[in-house]
């Protein structure tokens, strides 16, 4: 059981000059999402407005399949963010977030502690960053982290905070509560311009204790660094990408649903993942993370289809078998 903590929010995605599709959204709503149609229980720690687009969010986290009993009832407006997307078919975002719901969390609202039988609990993108929220969050987070295995994505908005030095002090206590970290190569180039992803990533790794850091590198697929060992690679497969909207989202999910389903996750949190486990679990979220770029929006796969996509490919179809032919080395 996994416990994922943030934002849920509306996407307003072009459908002409004028005109906009309403969307429900938010990266911590998406992780969520993907880890419930993958299979494995989530909830969703998120303050929820009640207006038009608070129900619509609501109606359509229940039909994901995602546990809503930790949602609070918000008095605040649904945060939104207008979607354009680049030439590379990347998103762009420009957010209203001003007195939204989303970052007006205060202690009182968070619960004592995550419901029987969790194991993780994921935080990640605005709700991590944005005040008054993000320190009540982080707070509720380090007083857990000996019990519960913290993952961190970074998921970097420059639209919100454009100062790199801002942005940095506010990711930097996070890394110091986690004890896994995922974050895109456009994330780590980024905050560090001036450096290479997987020297960031060891840099994180070393500087802060951590058990794993993830580098996702888009159609490149991703590589996992960890205190022993080089860092592993996993490519990444080969699709007509319709965008990339909620890929990210989906490869954590999808990672955390696989370790879970192999009994991957440590007992204690920070622990070592064992590595023929991690491989598999990699290897899984790379190809859910690239059916979703087939699909328009946040659309991820289920179980089901991710085998079946592997089995295609003949990359191990199933979340019990371990991959052949990963790399050793870097990537990104």
């Amino acid at each position: 059981m996994i416990v994922v903590c943030g934002e849920a929010l509306i996407d307003l995605v072009p459908t002409g000059p004028d005109t906009f599709r309403a969307v429900p959204g938010g990266g911590p709503a998406n992780t969520a999402v993907a880890l419930a149609r993958l299979g494995t229980p989530a909830y969703l720690l998120c303050r929820l407005s009640g207006d038009g687009f608070g129900r619509r969010i609501r109606e359509h986290l229940v039909a994901g399949g995602v546990d809503l009993s930790l949602a609070v009832a918000a008095d605040e407006p649904t945060t939104a963010a207008v979607v354009g997307l680049d030439a590379s078919g990347g998103p762009t975002y420009a957010f209203y977030v001003q007195g939204t719901a989303d970052w007006q969390w205060r202690p009182a609202e968070l619960p004592a502690d995550a419901p029987p039988g969790t194991r993780v609990l994921h935080f990640g993108t605005l709700a991590s960053i944005l005040p008054p929220g993000a320190e009540v969050l982080r707070e509720w987070a380090a007083a857990r982290r000996e019990r519960y295995t913290v993952v961190y994505d970074v998921n970097v908005r420059p639209a919100l905070l454009p100062d790199r030095a801002r942005y940095g002090a506010a990711v930097e206590p996070w890394l110091k509560t986690a004890h896994v970290v995922k974050a895109s190569e456009e994330d780590v180039a980024w905050l560090h311009p001036d450096a290479e992803p997987l020297d960031v990533a060891r840099a994180w790794l070393d500087g802060h204790g951590l058990a794993l850091v993830l580098i996702t590198c888009g159609e490149r697929g991703a590589v996992a660094v960890t205190p022993d060992g080089p860092p592993r690679h996993v490519p990444g497969f080969p699709v007509r990408v319709a965008d990339t909207v909620g890929a990210g989202d989906t490869f954590t999910g999808a990672l955390l649903h696989a370790l879970a389903a192999r009994g991957a996750l440590p007992e204690r949190p920070g622990a070592a993942f064992p590595a023929a486990d991690l491989d598999a679990a990699l290897r899984f979220a790379v190809a859910a993370a690239a059916l979703t770029c087939t699909r328009e929006g946040a659309a991820p796969p289920t179980r089901a289809e991710v085998e079946a996509f592997l089995h295609e490919r003949n990359a191990g179809g199933s979340v019990g078998e371990s991959p052949d032919g990963l790399a050793d080395g870097p990537a990104c």
